[in-house]
């Protein structure tokens, strides 16, 4: 009996050490699921859903938040419903702003239907459909060949050799640069607008995990041959997010890099452990469970080490880039947007943009954007 309680005792410690373990290695990786599956067109754990109150003519009555009071143009997205809201207004008899709610322009419906009660979110998409459907844009599907099987894109043709290759980024799709494919189209840039591996009709990442970039950058070396390929002398990335971490990856590796005359960086996501944990903390993950996620992630991705550091390093820079971000986005901090532009001043332009989410300087301010894109573009042309 002596033998048996102290051996009972270490075996009950053990097992408990690995049940223990086994849970954080569980946490760890729902945690990290926030960022490796972020689910194309669907809210980022960052958006708060709204309730809607009321409706009337072109004003919608929402839940009173920060996010609902930003500046600007943003889709309003439902489970069957989209739409699309301009910046608040002024409070009338039939939709008053109250300690509840807030008033917004209305500016149109473009699917579904609103109704009080129903659950909305803001989205940076305006647009839903192709650029014919949602723009009137002359365009043709094409296919890209890419390692994992073809990729859908959108072209848009017009006069000019050098082509913009857009790239969206977490929580969207490729309908999400169609917010600039109007001015890009009325300045004369072909534009080709890229679908890559886990969008809607591309081909599924092996492990079926976003890989912030890090592998997906192949599918936007495989645009940039196709580009080439169909008459393009030299191209601009215009990334998103992790579409822009895409557009550093290739510009870095691609072995047609010397091709690529400029970078569009949008919310560019330039230290993935720092977004990674923001996202996992909007989920509500407890602090102490954050470095699991950081850790499941890696094991999972293959993420870390120099290679990924290389890619955002300032000195290895080669082309001119503009930088447009701020210091309200939760996801991908700014931080380190300020210390690129700091540090490569002679080839690194940033627009800064506040008041604005992830993915959404546009949203907050139109003209401001297209214009920092006009000054940057034209000696490019």
């Amino acid at each position: 009996m002596r033998t048996v309680k102290p051996t009972t005792a270490a075996l009950t410690t053990a097992l408990t050490a690995a049940v223990a373990g086994a849970a954080g290695i569980a946490a760890g990786r729902f945690a990290s699921d926030a960022a490796l599956k972020a689910s194309p067109g669907r809210p980022l754990p960052t958006e708060p859903r709204l309730t809607v109150h009321a409706t009337a003519a072109g004003r919608i009555a929402l839940t009173r938040a920060l996010a609902s009071r930003r500046p600007g143009v943003y889709g309003l997205r439902g489970d069957g419903s989209h739409a699309v809201v301009g910046p608040l207004l002024t409070a009338t008899p039939d939709t008053p702003h109250t300690a509840d709610t807030v008033v917004r322009r209305l500016e149109r419906v473009t699917h579904g239907t609103l109704e009080p009660g129903d659950k909305v979110w803001l989205t940076p998409g305006l647009h839903i459909g192709d650029p014919r459907a949602a723009l009137g844009l002359d365009h043709a599907d094409v296919g890209v060949p890419g390692e994992l099987g073809v990729l859908p894109a959108w072209f848009v043709p017009a006069a000019r050799d050098t082509w913009v290759i857009t790239v969206h980024g977490l929580g969207a799709t490729r309908e999400h640069p169609m917010n600039i494919m109007d001015f890009l189209h009325s300045h004369q840039f072909p534009v080709l607008g890229l679908a890559y591996r886990g969008d809607a009709g591309a081909p599924r990442s092996p492990d079926g995990l976003n890989h912030l970039g890090e592998t997906e950058w192949r599918d936007l070396d495989a645009a940039i041959r196709f580009a080439v390929r169909h008459g393009a002398e030299r191209v601009v990335l215009h990334g998103w997010s992790t579409g822009a971490t895409m557009a550093l990856r290739a510009a870095e590796h691609s072995a047609l890099r010397d091709r690529i005359s400029g970078l569009v960086l949008d919310s560019p996501v330039l230290d993935w452990e720092t977004t990674l944990r923001a996202l996992a903390t909007a989920r509500r993950t407890p602090g102490a469970l954050l470095p699991l996620a950081v850790r499941a992630a890696q094991g999972r991705t293959g993420l870390g080490g120099d290679r990924v550091q290389r890619a955002v390093d300032p000195a290895r820079l080669r082309v001119p880039t503009l930088v447009l971000h701020g210091p309200d986005d939760a996801v991908a901090p700014w931080g380190p947007a300020r210390r690129l532009a700091d540090r490569r001043p002679d080839l690194v332009t940033l627009h800064t943009v506040h008041d604005a989410p992830h993915g959404a300087m546009w949203n907050a301010d139109p003209a401001g954007y297209e214009e920092a894109l006009r000054r940057f573009l034209t000696p490019l042309m």
